[in-house]
């Protein structure tokens, strides 16, 4: 009762917006946030339609030594990074390839039947569990002590606004797919007020920054620094809007956008960017400690223009390995997805951890995934999985290679890492091997 009172009189006697509220009672120094054990966080992230394995696994298990060329933007952080190789989504049932994988690949369970036509014989539903995020966010959400403000968060970036099992990977229960928030400014009003348009929006950001302004004559050196921190991403944003704003009058042509598409492709490093940035921030915030990133979805067409792409990225995951060219065009599109990865790792290091040591990575494990082994084949044997982070204390810096191993066992591991001992996780016929052994 003492520390909500203190709360209470600590927001009347600064007179602290909502808005900001969450952050600063996040300060370690006021306080007010837990410190009695340290934070772990996940970081799901999705990049679709397969790999090209002999430009992306290791060619020997143990030390990781020298990345293939997908996963060279993973260099810095190599010495973070284990590979796990010989995976398999071994789910089978209704839908076609890519609407399992996608559909099962975090929750471990076969789709429901349905009358979504896939590209076989069968079509189906929404899948018949829990994804391992909801299940991992529930029990941090059920003790007070990792209890967040939202709990997790699901992002994405040019996810399609239809609803079907080939856009949606997070589940909070059997037939209840969670849709990702894949504009930022629609992010943003999540976490700092639900804004209804970006004038209101930009009246939320002045009074985050004068709260910031009034806290920081009553807090120690390492506090004033992340509200320093804080303050710089608030003017950041800031700025955004009004470019937008300029940019809008200009006279220009409003683009106009493919069906089903919230943002032009070629837009997409920016929103990809500004996402990472709003998901760290938020971890910086204690508002969640659970995330999923989904960058387009199964089957997505991304044209990576950028990258002197001009095909669809689905198309080119359906050419033969003899067509070099492709080959060349699908390594170039997931190293683009690894540089995401690298960039949120970065972002996670460049952070200090508020009230604990090391940095925000040191806490945070990211897991990168795809719904294929590989896209010409639509394989589910050795799924990729690319584990970055020091949040689940495993043992980094190698590549292990299992033999054919399915991937339940594997999503039982880390609801183990948050110490949640599930017997099983998804389907239990694929789980009687028990937990992925050699993490730790």
């Amino acid at each position: 009762m003492q520390l909500s009172r203190t709360r209470r009189e600590f927001v009347r006697d600064l007179g602290i917006s909502a808005a900001a509220v969450p952050f600063l009672l996040n300060l370690p120094g006021l306080g007010f946030a837990n410190q009695a054990k340290r934070k772990q966080r996940i970081v799901f992230v999705f990049s679709p339609n397969g790999i090209v394995p002999k430009d992306f696994w290791p060619e020997t298990e143990g030390e990781l030594t020298k990345l293939k060329a997908i996963l060279e933007p993973l260099e810095p952080f190599k010495k973070q990074t284990l590979t796990l190789g010989g995976i398999s989504d071994r789910i089978r049932g209704d839908g076609d390839g890519h609407m399992r994988g996608i559909g099962c690949l975090l929750t471990g369970i076969e789709l429901f039947p349905g009358n979504i036509q896939g590209g076989s014989d069968t079509p189906a539903g929404w899948a018949k569990g829990i994804s391992i995020d909801q299940e991992i966010k529930n029990v941090l959400q059920k003790d007070p002590a990792t209890k967040t403000r939202f709990g997790s968060l699901e992002l994405g970036v040019m996810v399609p606004e239809r609803a079907d099992t080939w856009t949606r990977w997070s589940y909070a229960a059997a037939n209840k797919p969670i849709t990702p928030v894949d504009d930022p400014y629609q992010l943003f009003n999540k976490l700092y007020g639900r804004a209804k348009d970006n004038e209101a929006l930009a009246s939320v950001l002045d009074a985050v920054k004068d709260d910031l302004k009034k806290v920081g004559s009553s807090v120690g050196a390492a506090d004033k620094k992340l509200l320093e921190e804080h303050a710089a991403f608030v003017r950041d944003m800031e700025k955004e809007l009004k470019e937008q704003k300029t940019a809008s009058t200009a006279g220009h042509a409003v683009p106009k956008l493919e069906p089903g598409m919230k943002r032009v492709n070629e837009n997409m490093p920016q929103i990809s960017k500004t996402q990472i940035d709003l998901l760290v921030n938020s971890f910086t915030a204690d508002f969640a400690r659970v995330a999923t990133y989904q960058i387009t979805n199964s089957v997505g067409q991304a044209r990576m223009k950028w990258l002197g792409v001009e095909e669809g990225h689905h198309d080119l995951s359906h050419e033969p390995d003899s067509n070099e060219k492709a080959q060349e065009k699908l390594v170039k599109i997931n190293r683009w997805y690894c540089e995401q990865v690298a960039y949120l790792a970065k972002r996670l290091a460049d952070t200090p951890e508020p009230g604990g040591t090391g940095s925000l990575l040191d806490n945070t494990l990211i897991v990168w995934t795809n719904e294929l082994g590989k896209g010409n084949s639509h394989t589910h044997d050795n799924t990729p999985f690319i584990l970055v982070g020091g949040g689940l204390n495993y043992k980094m810096g190698r590549a292990l290679k299992y033999k054919n191993v399915s991937h339940n066992r594997l999503l039982m591991a880390l609801a183990h890492g948050f110490g949640h001992h599930v017997k099983s996780f998804g389907n239990p016929d694929y789980c009687k091997d028990g937990v992925l052994t050699g993490l730790v």
